[in-house]
């Protein structure tokens, strides 16, 4: 991208790449922006190798690359290493904000964000979002010379920080699960009426929750259930169908996850904040199965929904057919279950954070 923007509204720079964790809040937030304010610009900061390259073009926002500066996950020595990096990191950024005559810079956290934060302090206002129950390391730095934090959920670690939710996609938050109900099943070849299962793992996908719920197939086909498995692209599940049973449909990858949450009943998932928040939202009763590694966010992001009663979660190395036979069969089977779950998990979302958080950039450009 090249060139001086003509356009007279704001210019808001969202600083979020890497993972989808970090580009969909911020695509959210620009979507919402573009709501409330149709004149204003926004402008996408990523770099080469992130899955921004792919996801911000597709929603038709410019994309400026700067250099990667990977974050250690905590202070450490490791820290001390990047000087040079995050110094010509922060100087392609400062000038990016400069060309794009930016009024705001908003960050999700992650190595995008740093360098955003440190070329706009002092320079244009802040605006910091933190998704996970435990800030990382790039917002607490920015939280320290920011004009609004807001957060997720309580005490992420970001003072002063307003609760607001995750930004989630409009597709997400208006979703009208039962009206869609027909349409998705039919979409995905699943048994019109039959209690079902949605299975994802992330992006990616997940073995081990990939091996245990294809290993309980015959369980789900028994008690009447179906299945839709979002196995990862680079996995296959096989699954030998059963005469009579609703189905056990695999698919690599969910495109339409609007239409996959309207499908189901009930969703067995890892629990990332954003996962986390977009179950909440359209209120799926969940089993949530955290990635066993970092510092245990995933089981902290779960921890309000299991709390309220909408969702269980499973430690990863528990989770076996032999697991999902005696306790989630019975709770897909469980229309009642179900329904007080669907109640307490709705307690917990957050549909109008996208809103919400554009109101607050647009009033720290308004100062």
């Amino acid at each position: 991208m090249t060139g001086v923007p003509q356009q007279a509204g704001p210019c808001v720079v969202v600083a979020g790449g890497g993972t989808a964790g970090h580009i969909e809040p911020a695509l959210a937030l620009a979507d919402a922006v573009m709501r409330l304010r149709p004149d204003a610009r926004v402008v996408a900061l990523g770099t080469e190798r992130g899955l921004e390259s792919r996801l911000v073009p597709a929603r038709g926002y410019p994309l400026e690359l700067i250099p990667p500066v990977p974050m250690p996950r905590k202070p450490t020595p490791d820290l001390l290493k990047l000087p040079l990096r995050v110094r010509g990191a922060v100087k392609h950024t400062r000038e990016v904000l400069e060309r794009v005559r930016a009024d705001v810079v908003v960050g999700f956290g992650g190595y995008v964000a740093l360098p955003a934060y440190l070329a706009a302090r002092g320079r244009v206002p802040i605006v910091v979002h933190e998704a996970n129950a435990k800030a990382g390391l790039a917002n607490k730095v920015g939280a320290k010379f920011a004009a609004r934090v807001a957060a997720a959920v309580p005490d992420s670690g970001l003072t002063d920080a307003e609760i607001i939710g995750i930004p989630l996609r409009y597709s997400i938050t208006s979703l009208k699960r039962a009206e869609l109900r027909q349409q998705a099943r039919a979409h995905f070849g699943l048994h019109p009426t039959a209690p079902t299962l949605l299975v994802f793992g992330g992006s990616q996908g997940a073995r081990s929750i990939n091996n245990a719920v294809s290993g309980a197939a015959s369980a789900f086909a028994q008690a009447g259930i179906g299945v839709l498995h979002a196995h990862g692209p680079k996995n296959t599940v096989a699954v030998q169908s059963v005469p009579g049973a609703p189905p056990y449909v695999p698919v690599p990858y969910l495109d339409r996850m609007d239409l996959a949450y309207a499908a189901a009943d009930a969703v067995l998932c890892r629990s990332g904040a954003m996962t986390v928040a977009e179950v909440s939202a359209v209120g799926l009763p969940a089993v949530f199965v955290p990635l066993p590694i970092g510092n245990g966010e995933q089981s902290l992001n779960a921890g309000p929904v299991v709390a309220a009663g909408g969702g269980l979660l499973v430690p990863d190395e528990q989770l076996t057919p032999e697991w999902i036979t005696a306790n989630v069969v019975p709770l897909v089977a469980d229309r009642n279950r179900l329904a007080a779950m669907t109640t307490a998990t709705l307690s917990t979302g957050h549909r109008e954070a996208d809103e919400v958080l554009a109101r607050i950039v647009l009033e720290v450009i308004e100062k």
